[in-house]
């Protein structure tokens, strides 16, 4: 798909038509502003649009879920945020919202509802999981055939809310074969980034959590790291080049595995 076909529905012209869009594709800050996140942002879109889903985006009426302010402490900052963001998503009459970062999906899911925003809410992975099940997608099974993965679980999506099996299964729908690495689903450790670690120096100790975790997917030789999550993606990537394995190892996002096994 060239640049020139790759139109994004933006929610504000779309609404002005008269029309409300199934889905709010949420792109998230990471997704919207970070050049490797950006990536999978396109990846994930350009499925959307191979499927025809009926979606959009806020564009520059998307803000931050204010869940950084809110693990950072900052309780009154969090609840200004989300109010706004709730008052945004109400007046376009919003449903149901697909993210593509489990800190959003976690926010909007279960935190939002205390301040009147309640959605439907689903992750991307659980969505083209749902999607591969009905039949809707049909990736290669040879286009990763020879090729190993890890999947690193992201804490917020994995723990806080049991979801464990969505992005192994698109794996497997890939041809590629899946190793485990020692702590992993419930057992899984954090990349290092949740409950805005992210933003802070580290702290005192004998090794950042980032390192142990990479140390872990580096085990088990995997020629990927799969994430499902900007802040992992982030970390595991970080990782990676500290570890010195860059040429060995990549890392990417379960929607780029799955764009790529259906040719897009």
């Amino acid at each position: 798909m060239s640049n020139n076909e790759f139109k994004i529905p933006v929610m504000a012209e779309v609404f002005s038509q008269g029309k409300t869009p199934e889905y709010l594709f949420w792109v998230g800050c990471a997704g919207a502003y970070d050049d490797r996140y950006k990536k999978v942002t396109r990846a994930f879109a350009k499925i959307l649009l191979h499927l025809n889903i009926d979606f959009a985006v806020l564009g520059n009426e998307e803000r931050c879920t204010g869940d950084p302010a809110r693990r950072a402490g900052n309780e009154m900052l969090f609840q200004m945020m989300a109010m706004m963001n709730i008052e945004v998503l109400n007046a376009y009459q919003i449903k149901k919202i697909i993210t593509i970062c489990p800190h959003c999906y976690n926010v909007f899911k279960n935190e939002y509802p205390d301040l009147g925003g309640k959605y439907e809410v689903v992750h991307h992975t659980q969505f083209l999981r749902e999607m591969c099940d009905q039949g809707k997608i049909n990736p290669s099974q040879m286009a990763f055939e020879g090729k190993t993965f890890t999947y690193h679980d992201p804490c917020y999506l994995g723990r806080a809310n049991n979801e464990y099996e969505s992005a192994r299964e698109i794996l497997a729908k890939t041809g590629g074969k899946s190793i485990e690495m020692k702590r992993h689903k419930s057992f899984a450790l954090c990349c290092g980034a949740g409950g805005a670690q992210m933003f802070k120096e580290a702290e005192t100790g004998d090794k950042e959590v980032f390192i142990e975790r990479t140390e872990e997917a580096l085990e088990t030789k995997a020629q990927m790291i799969v994430t499902s999550c900007p802040f992992c993606m982030t970390m595991m990537t970080d990782g990676i080049k500290y570890k010195n394995k860059e040429t060995e190892v990549a890392n990417y996002d379960v929607a780029e595995i799955l764009a790529s096994a259906l040719g897009l």
